[in-house]
Formats: structure tokens, sequence, C-alpha cells
């Protein structure tokens, strides 16, 4: 680690960074790289059968499940950044990651992580284009447009990745390189950083406050016009048929922006890391496993479908 002088104050700086975790005695440790594997092969076995399924069965090639495979891929994606690492840490002794490889780790989580939040936004838009104007809705969620729109999403991903990242690793780490969490992450990183972080906070809070408004007003929109659409309906079939659908993503949803902003979207979420913990938990493998789960079993289109895959599995 460099060591630099600065008139009578000398400053150490990190090249590593440790990642305490979760605190706790070996089977402390144990249990909970059991239920981390749980849940992580659940996220990748969900997240899997979904990209098969809506790949293989031609039935599902529309835009609603074009976007539905494309949120599978981000769930199982930035799982896969999070996890893997987390689990090798449970029984390791140093725990210990690059500077390079912290900045990584914190570029792609936040790229997919935001790429999500724009996606469910586009999924919203997609449900009222479907069932508010219905005889427009092949012409304006073409291929082409449904690819623009996920191509979008992947843009404004970047944009806040490649902002929060700079920002967060051109600040000094002198004070301390022990990093209170179990994946590299801006709130923790800017708790052991020795600079002036209120600009780093502000972007934070700023950004991500300023993305969920955006998508949330999005989603309210569109399932304002959607209830309106609904009420008018006199099949009672099609009213639950729709209910059904956007049900499943109003869940996705709430529990995808609820947690995410109890993470970044308040002030003194910087300061309580052990709820930040916790809620970090629930939303890198808990609502990744959930989203499977969420848009198979209120799914009258996808369960067919699983079930056609594994009538011909069982026929080969």
């Amino acid at each position: 680690m460099p060591s630099y002088s600065n008139g009578n104050l000398s400053m150490v700086y990190f090249q590593d960074f440790v990642l305490e975790g979760f605190e706790g005695g070996l089977e402390t440790q144990a249990l909970l790289f059991a239920v981390f594997l749980a849940l992580y092969m659940v996220t990748v076995l969900g997240n899997l059968l979904m990209i098969i399924v809506i790949t293989l069965d031609a039935r599902l090639h529309s835009p609603m499940y074009f976007f539905l495979k494309n949120l599978s891929f981000l769930d199982l994606c930035y799982s896969s950044v999070i996890a893997p690492n987390a689990l090798a840490n449970f029984f390791s002794s140093s725990k210990v990651i690059t500077f390079t490889g912290c900045a990584t780790q914190l570029f792609f989580f936040s790229l997919l992580v935001t790429t999500e939040g724009f996606l469910l936004g586009v999924m919203a838009y997609d449900r009222f284009m479907a069932i508010c104007s219905p005889l427009r809705y092949p012409i304006t969620m073409c291929q082409s447009a449904c690819t623009r729109l996920v191509l979008g999403a992947y843009c404004g991903g970047c944009l806040n990745s490649v902002v929060q990242t700079s920002f967060t690793f051109h600040l000094p780490f002198c004070s301390s390189n022990r990093i209170n969490h179990f994946f590299c992450d801006v709130p923790p990183l800017l708790q052991i950083a020795c600079g002036n972080t209120a600009i780093n906070e502000l972007l934070l809070f700023g950004i991500c406050g300023l993305i969920i408004v955006a998508v949330t007003i999005v989603i309210l929109i569109s399932y304002g016009y959607i209830t309106v659409t609904i009420l008018r309906m006199c099949s009672g079939a099609g009213r639950r048929k729709i209910f059904s659908t956007c049900g499943s993503h109003m869940t996705a949803v709430t529990l995808f922006f609820g947690t995410v902003f109890v993470m970044y979207a308040q002030p003194g979420a910087i300061e309580s890391m052990e709820q930040g913990k916790v809620v970090s938990v629930f939303y890198t493998l808990v609502i990744p496993m959930l989203n499977p789960l969420i848009y198979s079993l209120r799914n009258k289109d996808v369960k067919e479908a699983l079930q056609r895959l594994g009538q011909k599995h069982t026929a080969m």
C-alpha cells in the first residue's frame, strides 16, 4: 500500500479492500452460506428456465415475453455479480477484494440494477399499449421498437453506473480498507472514504431518487389508463386475465422499488449499514429468485408453455 506525505500529514492509500460481510461465528457463517447458496441456486434455475421457455415456445414470442426474458437475464446477471464472491467469502480468512475487482463489481451491479428499474417502466408502457391501444399495439411495439426500448434501458443503466463508479473511486480511501458489507456498493464505500463525500451523497440520492420518481410516474400513468380501460370492459374473463398479468408486474415493481428506495433514495441510508445488509440480501438474491415465480405462477401462458416443454422432454 503506497504512502504519501503532505506536510505533517501522512496518508496511506489502500490497494485492496476487505469485505467484512456478516458478523457471527462459524455456525452462523455456515447457516448464512446455506441460505445464500439456496437462494442463488433457485435464482439461477428459475431465471434460466424462464429464458429457455420463452425462447423455445413460439407462442411466447411477443413483446411482453421479450421484455420478461430480458428481466430474467438481468436478474440472473446481477445476482451472479454478487452471490459467488459472497459465498466464497463466508469461509475465507482474508475476504480480500482488489481495488479493480471492487470497482468492476460496483460498475456491473449498478449497471444491471439500474437497467432493471428502467425495464420495469418499459414493461408497464408495453401493458398500457397492449390494453389501451390494441389496434396500434402491433405497429407501436414492433420488434425494432422493443429492441430500442431495451437498449435505451441499458444506456440509462450504463450512464448511471459510469457516474456512480467514477465519482466513488475518485475518492481517497486512506482511513480504512474494511468495507462493512458483503459486496462493493456506494454507501459502504463512502463510509470509509477520507475525503469530502457530500457530492457523492448528493449524486447517489439525487440520481436514484430521480430514476425512481420518473419510472414510478410512468408506471402510475400507465396503470391509471389500464384501470380505466378495465372498468369499461364487459367481459369478466378479460378482466381477470388483465388483472393477473398486471398484478404480477405490480408485485415485481413494488418489491424492487420499495427496497431500492430504502437503500439508496432516503436520507440516513449511508449510516444504517446493518439494515442495509439485510435490504441488500433482499434485492440482490430474494427478488431475482421471486420474479420467475411471480410471473410463472400467476401467468397461464407461461404455465402452459412449461407443461408443453415438460411433455416434449418426456416424449424424448
